[in-house]
């Protein structure tokens, strides 16, 4: 490892200013393509959401139903 960081350093002081901007670049999307990759979605965290709010979501549509309905109702006679 050590050699390597001597080569890179080595190759590094030979480069001009415009490919010492790309390198930094490459560098940069190395590190956001680490980050990203190592994002990943777990599928049983996302069922075990699902059902732990399904039942309160259903709660919720259908206490607004009721409403919605008397809103239509209300509409009907104007």
């Amino acid at each position: 490892m050590v050699a390597l960081k001597e080569f890179l350093g080595q190759e590094l002081d030979k480069l001009n200013e415009e490919q010492l901007k790309q390198v930094r670049d490459f560098i940069a999307f190395l590190k956001f393509r680490s980050r990203n990759i190592s994002w990943q979605i777990d599928k049983n965290q996302i069922a075990a959401l699902y059902t732990e709010f399904a039942q309160e979501d259903r709660q919720l549509a259908e206490a607004g139903l009721d409403e919605y309905a008397e809103l239509l109702t209300q509409e009907d006679f104007k």
